[in-house]
C-alpha cells in the first residue's frame, strides 16, 4: 500500500532540517515510539549496531555542550531532546541472537576492519531511519555532525565499545526560522537507468 501524499509530504517533501525550536517538551513515550519504529528499518545482518543516548536534563545538555562545535551549541542547547546517535563496534556479538540462522558473528569477529565499515554503513542507516521514524510521530529533526566525537565518546560511552557517529536534535521545530529549502539534485543529475 502506497503512503497517501500527506504522509509522503510529513516525511520527505515537506520536511526539514531544523535548528529553531519551540518550547515544546517531548516525552519519553514519544522517544520509545520513535525508536520502535527505527528499530524495524533493514541492516545488514540484522546488525542493527547503532546505539542511541538521548540528551533530555539540563545536566546532560550541559555536558554534552562541551563537545560541541560553537555553530551548534544554541540549536542543540535549545532542542528539548539531543540523541547521540553511536555505533557498537562489538555490534557483532548479538548476532546469535539478531540473526539466528546462521554463524554471522565468524563473520566480523576478529576482524577490527570489516566490523568498523559495517557498524559505520550500518548505523548511518538506523541514523536516517530515526530521522523518518522522528517525522513520522509529528516530531522534527536538527541532524548535526560538528562535534568533538573523541572527547564526546569519553563522556557518553567510557567503555569504549561504541563511538559516536553524529548528533540529532529532536523537539517541534520552530518554521518561522527556517532559511529557504535548499535546492536538490535532478533525477538526471544523480541517477541512470541502464
Amino acid at each position: 500500500m502506497q503512503l497517501n501524499q500527506e504522509s509522503l509530504d510529513t516525511i520527505f517533501s515537506n520536511a526539514r532540517s531544523f535548528s529553531h525550536w519551540m518550547d515544546t517538551p517531548v516525552s519519553d513515550e514519544q522517544l520509545i515510539t520513535l525508536y520502535n519504529l527505527m528499530k524495524m528499518g533493514p541492516t545488514a545482518a540484522n546488525s542493527c549496531p547503532a546505539r542511541l543516548i538521548f540528551v533530555k536534563s539540563d545536566e546532560a545538555k550541559q555536558r554534552l555542550k562541551l563537545h560541541l562545535n560553537e555553530g551548534n551549541i544554541e540549536k542543540s542547547m535549545s532542542a528539548p531532546v539531543v540523541a547521540i546517535i553511536g555505533m557498537d563496534m562489538e555490534f557483532h556479538e548479538k548476532l546469535p541472537y539478531l540473526f539466528p540462522h546462521t554463524d554471522a558473528r565468524s563473520w566480523f569477529a576478529g576482524n577490527p576492519a570489516k566490523i568498523e565499515k559495517s557498524a559505520f554503513l550500518n548505523t548511518a542507516l538506523q541514523g536516517a531511519y530515526l530521522i523518518t521514524a522522528v517525522r513520522s510521530i509529528g516530531l522534527d529533526a536538527g541532524p548535526m555532525s560538528g562535534v568533538n566525537n573523541e572527547t564526546l565518546d569519553k563522556a557518553f560511552f567510557p567503555d569504549g565499545s561504541i563511538k559516536s557517529l553524529f548528533i540529532c536534535a529532536l523537539g517541534y521545530g520552530n518554521r518561522e526560522k527556517l532559511h529557504p529549502r535548499q535546492p536538490r539534485l535532478e533525477f538526471n543529475e544523480a541517477c541512470k537507468i541502464i
